[in-house]
């Protein structure tokens, strides 16, 4: 019982990387707390989303690495048993759910399953039971988007694609984000036939665009079709296959993606009747992840933020909320350098200050190009091309970096902290990694 006798301290509505990493601290600082979901423990990123795309990737990512050794160490192509990969994947996060669920019960917080609803600032009610809290947390996420046009309900969406057990021989994708291009390139790769439909002329338009280029190249080098500027008019049944009919042609498919993106779950559970404010982009919020309800709080992809709507700004968020509720800060939230990735053959990661913004601010900003193809570490994994972009201030400090390669997201990581912590040129230069790793190649290229 929380001490304004409310039955919570904090309660959470929803149950992933937003609610469950910030409320097993809290209960472990001695606050009650409780959660409420209405389907697997965990939300998106472990059930269907980060962790089961990985699963999927990693037999892509070795394939493309054996590929890359014929004639040069190794004989024999592997080929994506499509029915085991997917079975792996079951195995990987099956046992997910039902962990999160036993850490959080182990802290001792209450774990409600079933539709929650606001009825006002301080109660959700689940199955016809109210339940009161100091402060509710709303971290219901996001769902995938279903583009509008006749006959939608013929594609499919990510989670479709994560249950897919038999492989489609041609499948068609309608988008050109994260879950376009990732799911795209690990069908490909299994040997489906891939058409992709962007919208625009570009995909991946957050990131640095030549880099982006060349992925789709290499996609198409692979025999993936890429279509721009189109706009998909219907989808249609066409014996056992479909037709996406656009402004341009008419798509055959055994299968359709529609991966036009995201949208904030906020419809539904009480937000207008209570006063909280939201629209498309999702829940607004203050600096301190505050409602326009005092007592109620968002985290995770339900808010409308501006940095990216990722597992770890959720969990970010969550982390903060815990030390802003057990009084171990009273300053707003200040996000650090976040990194994002596109987990495609080769990957796309990248940090901190855009190259765009850089070469748009010469009189702040250095950029350093490195072609991977000619380092000595990368040629021995057979990465024959690759690119490395730092930027750095005035003052030799990093600040931004970028790359494209198969080893590009543990590249990012690596460089993560020297850019957070601010590390001066000094310091850099000064440490000594462990060599021969990808580490000490990569701070040889800053």
């Amino acid at each position: 019982m929380s001490e304004n006798n409310y039955q919570f301290d904090v309660l959470y509505l929803g149950s992933g990387h937003g609610a469950f990493n910030g409320a097993i601290p809290l209960a472990l600082k001695g606050k009650k707390a409780g959660i409420i979901e209405v389907g697997k423990i965990g939300g998106t990123c472990p059930n269907r989303g980060c962790n089961a795309k990985i699963a999927l990737d990693f037999p892509v990512k070795m394939k493309k690495d054996v590929d890359n050794f014929q004639g040069h160490g190794l004989d024999g192509t592997p080929k994506i048993n499509w029915a085991d990969n997917v079975k792996h994947e079951k195995e990987v996060i099956s046992q997910l759910p039902g962990g999160i669920e036993q850490g959080l019960k182990s802290v001792g917080i209450d774990v409600i399953h079933g539709y929650g609803k606001i009825v006002d600032a301080h109660t959700i009610e689940v199955n016809g039971t109210k339940y009161t809290a100091d402060k509710l947390v709303v971290a219901t996420g996001a769902h995938y988007h279903k583009i509008d046009i006749p006959g939608a309900d013929l594609a499919n969406d990510g989670t479709d694609f994560l249950n897919l057990e038999k492989q489609p021989d041609r499948m068609t994708v309608i988008g050109g984000g994260y879950i376009a291009i990732e799911f795209a390139t690990i069908a490909a790769n299994a040997g489906t036939k891939v058409t992709i439909l962007l919208h625009h002329d570009k995909a991946l338009r957050k990131f640095y665009q030549p880099f982006v280029e060349d992925l789709l190249k290499d996609l198409e080098a692979q025999g993936v079709q890429v279509v721009r500027d189109v706009n998909p008019e219907s989808i249609e049944k066409s014996g056992d296959s479909f037709v996406v009919k656009t402004n341009k042609d008419d798509y055959d498919a055994d299968w359709i993606l529609d991966a036009t993106g995201r949208d904030p779950n906020v419809e539904g559970f009480g937000l207008k009747e209570v006063g909280v404010d939201y629209d498309k982009n999702g829940i607004k919020v203050d600096d301190h992840l505050q409602t326009s309800v005092d007592s109620i709080y968002a985290a995770g992809d339900v808010l409308d933020k501006k940095v990216g709507k990722l597992t770890p700004t959720a969990i970010y968020e969550s982390m903060y909320l815990t030390k802003l509720f057990t009084g171990a800060t009273t300053d707003p939230i200040e996000y650090p350098a976040v990194p994002s990735a596109v987990f495609a053959s080769p990957r796309i990661a990248e940090i901190g200050v855009s190259v765009d913004e850089a070469k748009a601010n010469p009189d702040k900003y250095d950029v350093k190009e490195s072609d991977l193809s000619t380092d000595w570490f990368r040629f021995a994994m057979q990465e024959n091309k690759g690119q490395t972009i730092a930027v750095t201030d005035k003052q030799g400090y990093l600040v931004g970096a970028t790359e494209i390669s198969s080893e590009a997201d543990n590249v990012i990581s690596i460089l993560a902290p020297f850019i957070e912590y601010h590390i001066s040129p000094e310091k850099m230069s000064n440490l000594i990694p462990l060599f021969p790793t990808l580490g000490s190649e990569t701070l040889n290229h800053l």
